[in-house]
């Protein structure tokens, strides 16, 4: 596919952005002045200041002599920069690839983008309507290469070489040394002798031409990097409907789940950008615990989400990204086995549901660590395919609900090593029935200092099990404590 690349070239960025910001300011006429050696100098002026024979450079007060009504404003340097970025981001929305064009413009890598929009004119007049809009005046071409396009958009589009020698973005200096010699379209130097060139005019020159005429590829660094599972859906006609939608959503991920199958992937991580008129972007996200392309799977997912979607006056268009892709194993088929637990796709699909609707930290997976210390002796699973690397401890009962940090309670206990008669928790009095222990766990050493844990399990009169210990040895100076750490079922 050959490339196409799309020059926009502002030609007022500074006074249309004012003017966005003060309306009045667009039926009179108006320059920009900065501070310079204890006087003010014009940076910018509008299209009614131009008429007046005012232009860049002049000082003030020279323009307020030539035309006393004209109204100045301090200009802001930085503004430039920060408005071409903020416009750059805007135009993702027609090219995934957009790259700021400095001082005064943006590129765009159109390369199978036109179509999707009924050809390169429309493309190009659907930008240009739409920056109109904005209030901003610009010009745009579109050609093979980035200089043959940034040469159009400033210098007409007619043949690239009857444009003048300034459409090869050149230095000033090296313009007018052209100019000097009788050199002034880019044909009456483009077939001399490159040594000649360069001895003259040096390696800039040369590459400009290569640039422009294809033989040296030029690079773009887009605003925003492109994400390599990325689909994207433009909208003809702003779309406003739930039904909508959910029909662009279906389509995303019919193309985005097709590439995933073909490549062995699937995803884990996926994020829906929502492209509205108002230049708002709505944006939602699902997440899988086992790599996806089951197309009806996430559909679903999204689909719990899409009524978050505010369409307002429309939406242009839809961005579909895998933010997360993992390699997809396929299940080893059998004959007289069927795949039960975690292993079995139905049940990642179930817990991928249950998320989407109640929210990641609903359902959780732990394996055991290899540590005897009860906090440690877990740890949170990455993913359902994570396998344990020790197994679970069975030699003594481990309650099913393990709190966080262990809870003081209040114990009435024989002495030295009997299990407790009675205990009192968050003021609530029970009465022991029945015990087990003590079980001691000694402090791990190689990790932290302190003291050893006698663990009790005991039952109340209402049959409910608990899982106490005593911190420590008991002593009559009380330096002991008794904690609640976990509930049987």
């Amino acid at each position: 596919m050959a490339h196409r690349f799309i020059s926009i070239w502002f030609r007022s960025l500074r006074t249309d952005w004012f003017c966005r910001r003060q309306p009045a300011l667009k039926v009179v006429a108006f320059a920009l002045s900065v501070p310079d050696h204890r006087r003010k100098v014009i940076t910018a002026v509008n299209t009614l200041a131009e008429k007046q024979g005012i232009h860049p450079g002049m000082v003030v007060a020279d323009a307020k002599a030539l035309y006393p009504n004209l109204q100045v404003l301090d200009d802001q340097p930085e503004m430039p920069a920060r408005v071409l970025q903020a416009l750059a981001e805007w135009c993702i929305r027609y090219s995934p690839v957009v790259a700021v064009d400095v001082p005064d413009g943006l590129i765009l890598d159109a390369s199978g983008c036109a179509h999707l929009w009924g050809g390169e004119e429309k493309y190009m007049d659907a930008i240009k309507s739409r920056l109109a809009a904005f209030g901003y005046q610009v010009q745009v071409a579109i050609a093979d290469t980035i200089g043959a396009a940034w040469g159009f958009a400033r210098y007409g589009n007619t043949s690239f070489l009857d444009l003048p020698a300034q459409a090869l973005r050149l230095e000033r200096a090296t313009v007018e040394q052209l100019f000097h010699l009788g050199l002034h379209y880019i044909r009456d130097f483009c077939s001399m002798p490159r040594s000649a060139l360069r001895r003259r005019f040096g390696e800039l020159i040369l590459k400009r031409l290569d640039q422009a005429f294809g033989t040296t590829k030029e690079i773009l660094q887009p605003v925003v990097p492109v994400e390599p599972w990325q689909e994207r859906l433009p909208c003809l006609e702003p779309i406003v409907t739930a039904t909508g939608i959910a029909i662009a959503v279906q389509k995303l991920l019919d193309c985005l789940c097709k590439r995933l199958l073909e490549e062995g992937k699937g995803l884990r991580i996926a994020v829906l950008s929502a492209f509205r008129i108002d230049s708002k972007v709505v944006k939602i996200e699902i997440g899988t615990n086992r790599a996806s392309h089951n197309t009806a799977h996430l559909f679903k997912l999204f689909e719990i989400k899409l009524s978050s979607i505010e369409p307002a006056l429309g939406i242009e268009l839809f961005v579909l990204e895998a933010k997360q892709v993992e390699d997809v194993e396929a299940p080893q088929a059998t004959l007289w086995e069927s795949s039960f637990g975690l292993e079995n796709n139905a049940v990642a699909e179930l817990l991928d549901r249950i998320t989407g609707k109640m929210g990641m930290a609903c359902v959780k997976r732990y394996l055991p660590d290899a540590h005897y210390w009860p906090e440690r002796s877990f740890k949170p699973a990455l993913s359902l395919e994570e396998k344990a690397a020790t197994t679970w401890y069975m030699d003594r009962p481990r309650p099913l609900e393990l709190l966080p940090k262990p809870e003081p309670i209040e114990v009435t206990a024989p002495i030295p090593d009997y299990p407790p008669m009675s205990f009192r928790y968050r003021g609530v009095f029970h009465k022991v029935i029945k015990a087990d222990g003590p079980e001691r766990i000694e402090q791990e050493w190689w990790l932290q200092e302190g003291q050893h844990r006698d663990y009790y399990v005991v039952e109340d009169e209402e049959g409910k099990r608990y899982w106490l210990f005593r911190s420590g040895h008991y002593d009559a100076a009380k330096t002991y404590g008794w904690y609640l750490h976990g509930f049987f079922a």
